[in-house]
Order: structure tokens, then sequence, then C-alpha cells
């Protein structure tokens, strides 16, 4: 069973396939709670259906959209993901899995997309004391994180809200073994059109200067930060 909160086509929006039109699995169940997550029904207030995996993947199938993107919530957290996305590159399809990169399993994909999490994404303790531990202790898993940039194509996509996150992310980058600098993308917390705009032009500055890529929000320029889009 896969526990399922939409599937629907769209553009990607952020890193390597931004403008691809893609078709998207979005699960729900994070073992995260960014304060800034703009998809809250897949993790504050989780919505969605179990779903036996054979029948995601004929719905996956009948679309001839050509690139899946299986998000979240995280979507590595649901072990019937890998049957799911082996049958889904034996059929031809190219497989890009967004995930925080702290829980591994063997799926198959084409790009690992990872969003590791700095300390800008801590949730309040005032909203839950529960989870802002939990998040605090489970944001960063480093061995995971290196295993899956062993074993896949990979983009690191790192929010950042302030120039300060900056400091952190180099910081979080040179901790021994280093990550590689070459597919670090940053792009800006944001929900709305305005908020891109005003985080965009010292962040492309910033991106420049540090050998950063820049991502901006593609879905949310286009869309709005609205669901299914």
């Amino acid at each position: 069973m896969l526990r399922v909160a939409e599937i629907f086509r769209s553009l990607q929006g952020e890193g390597l396939f931004a403008g691809t039109t893609s078709l998207f699995l979005r699960t729900t169940g994070c073992n995260l709670r960014c304060w800034f997550c703009d998809t809250p029904y897949t993790s504050w207030e989780p919505e969605g259906h179990q779903r036996p995996w054979k029948d995601v993947l004929e719905e996956l199938l009948a679309d001839d959209c050509q690139h899946v993107v299986i998000t979240g919530g995280e979507p590595l957290l649901q072990p019937n993901l890998v049957p799911l996305t082996h049958e889904l590159q034996a059929a031809g399809r190219i497989i890009t899995i967004e995930t925080a990169g702290t829980v591994y399993r063997p799926v198959a994909a084409d790009l690992m997309s990872i969003s590791p999490k700095l300390s800008n994404s801590q949730p309040p303790v005032e909203r839950s004391a529960r989870w802002a531990a939990r998040h605090a202790s489970q944001r960063c898993k480093r061995p995971v994180l290196h295993r899956l940039i062993a074993e896949y194509p990979a983009q690191l996509k790192f929010v950042i809200d302030q120039p300060a996150d900056i400091t952190e992310l180099e910081e979080f980058l040179d901790a021994p073994p280093p990550l590689p600098r070459d597919s670090v993308w940053v792009m800006p917390q944001a929900r709305t059109n305005a908020e891109i705009i005003a985080k965009s032009g010292w962040l492309i500055e910033t991106a420049e200067t540090h050998g950063f890529r820049y991502s901006s929000r593609l879905h949310i320029e286009m869309f709005g930060n609205v669901r299914g889009r």
C-alpha cells in the first residue's frame, strides 16, 4: 500500500528539470515538521488514502508523461515505493524523487532531488514541543545523505530564508566528509511571488559569489502556492 495525497500533472518548478512537464505523485506522511512547509496536508495535518501500489502504478502509466516526480511529505518513508519505482523505470519513465535525505530505500531514480534541512526550518516549540524536538534530532542524517549521493545522480536544494543562512550552508557542505558543491542549488523560502522577488536579488548574487546554482520556485511564479499545481 501507498498513502497518497494526490496525483497531478504540472511543471517541475525547481532545480535541474525546472520547466519540464511532469506527472507528480505526492505521498502523505513526513518525519519532519518544517515551519515553512508548503504542503502541510502531507505533514502537519496529513491527508490522503491508502492505495495498492499496483493501482497507483497503473494510474501513472496511463498518462503518457515521461517525467514522473515522486514527492511528499517524505516519500521514502513508504516501503512500496521500491517496487513502484522499479516498475516505472522498466516502463521507460524518467523518475525524480524529492526527499529531505534522512531516509534510505533502494528505489529506482534518475535524479535524487535532496533538500537537506538547515536550522532555519526548525518549528517553534510553541506550535509543538514534541515535533520541535523530533525535527531537531532528525533533520540531518549525514550517513543517509552521503549514501544517496553515492548511489544516485543527485542535486542538493537548500531553502534560504535570509543571508545568514549561507554561513550555515557553507559549514554544512564543508563538514567531513564534504559534500559536492557543483550539485548545490539555493532557492528562496517563499510562498508568494512577492516573496520570491524580494529575496531573489541578493540570493542570485550570493549564489554567484559562492559558486552555487540559483533555483526560483517556477510553480509559485506561474500558479501561486495552490494544491495540485
